[in-house]
């Protein structure tokens, strides 16, 4: 993932991209989120990439979701 995935500070932001790209790993999964295949998004949206870069998406966003620390407190009334 990490050779797929760059975060820059003058791309976007600093906002993650796919390598050699200004494509956001956001902007991939938005479109995974309306319920296109890989397929689809490379077919209609970003031609240039390749099946392995959306899976990088995922994988990345997986891994900021394991690292994040989660702290509960309890509602009160």
């Amino acid at each position: 993932m990490i050779e797929r995935i760059t975060v820059h500070p003058k791309i976007h932001f600093g906002k993650p991209c796919i390598a050699g790209t200004r494509i956001t790993v956001q902007n991939v999964l938005e479109l995974l989120d309306e319920g296109l295949s890989f397929n689809e998004i490379i077919q209609n949206y970003y031609p240039d990439l390749q099946v392995e870069d959306v899976r990088a998406c995922l994988r990345y966003a997986i891994a900021l979701i394991a690292a994040e620390d989660i702290h509960l407190t309890t509602a009160q009334p």
